[in-house]
């Protein structure tokens, strides 16, 4: 492949990018494809061949990325186990008046991804942090779902620990907005089941498969069919986006579904509706209802 010209490439030209300024002292967040190399933008390819250097979550990865597009940018790792390190030095290279680009291996930094602690240092130290956006699971799977509701709950991966899990998911599920999860192939399977629980077998979700790459998939379905949309053999991340629940629970005050959700970890759903009830002054049944959703 003839690499771009990334000062004279048509495209690049007509969008204007390399028009742009590109001021020192500062890291630029850029957002990398999360399966559909097409969906890279101009600005980001403009960006990358430009910086001094990339902060790369995984370099082989975006190495990879790199050479499709002709760019020779030098990599240097900032991963998870090394944030803090790499954040020292590429402060100092930023205060020396260079320009770093941070990438992960997919989509937009510091979402559910490495980056976040890069970026509030250089925050932290009066330096710039510039957005370059892009691609993101989150906001392609929500397109796509025709969610309901006025918000919309991001709460990324799940806590390893049960009993945080079910507290959580306990919350989410006992508000009316929709919420959105993500999710490892191993993991999915049990993720589905516990969402089962939590919301009864009627709420709509919706799975969100291999986004934008060949075997893209994205299903409706009930909760109680949860495990059946995600099969046997889960491959792939997943996106869980869990939909408005119905007007049965609308009206019900969140400081009144925050103790409901308190009073599941410890006690049967019955006995929670009840004490609940007793609280609020929300009937039993609709309380109750809210938990189990069957």
């Amino acid at each position: 492949m003839t690499p771009i010209d990334f000062d004279t490439d048509p495209l690049l030209v007509a969008s204007g990018a390399a028009q742009q300024d590109l001021p020192a002292r500062s890291l630029y967040v850029v957002a990398t494809p999360i399966g559909n190399a097409a969906d890279i933008t101009l600005r980001a390819l403009w960006v990358l061949s430009k910086v001094d250097a990339i902060a790369a979550e995984d370099t082989r990865t975006t190495g990879v990325l790199l050479r499709r597009y002709g760019i020779r940018t030098p990599l240097r790792a900032a991963h998870e186990h090394n944030e803090r390190e790499a954040a020292a030095s590429i402060v100092e290279r930023l205060r020396a008046g260079g320009r770093v680009a941070l990438v992960t291996d997919a989509g937009t930094p510091a979402i559910s991804d490495p980056g976040a602690r890069l970026v509030r240092c250089v925050l932290d130290a009066g330096l710039r942090v510039v957005p370059v956006p892009g691609a993101s699971s989150l906001t392609t799977a929500a397109s796509a779902a025709g969610l309901g509701g006025s918000l919309l709950t991001f709460a990324g991966f799940l806590p390893a620990g049960a009993r945080e899990r079910r507290r959580l998911l306990v919350e989410l599920a006992a508000r009316n907005e929709p919420f959105v999860l993500f999710e490892a192939p191993h993991r999915v399977a049990a993720t589905a089941a516990e969402l089962v629980e939590a919301l009864g077998h009627e709420r709509r979700v919706v799975v969100a498969r291999e986004l934008t790459k060949k075997f893209e998939t994205l299903l409706s379905c009930r909760a109680a069919e949860l495990p059946e949309a995600v099969g046997a053999e889960p491959r792939g991340e997943y996106v869980l986006l869990v939909d408005a629940a119905d007007e049965v629970t609308a009206d019900i005050d969140a400081v009144t579904r925050r103790w409901l959700a308190a009073l599941a970890e410890a006690l049967p759903a019955s006995r929670a509706a009840a004490v609940a009830a007793k609280a609020s002054g929300v009937p039993r049944e609709r309380l109750y209802a809210l938990l189990t959703k069957q």
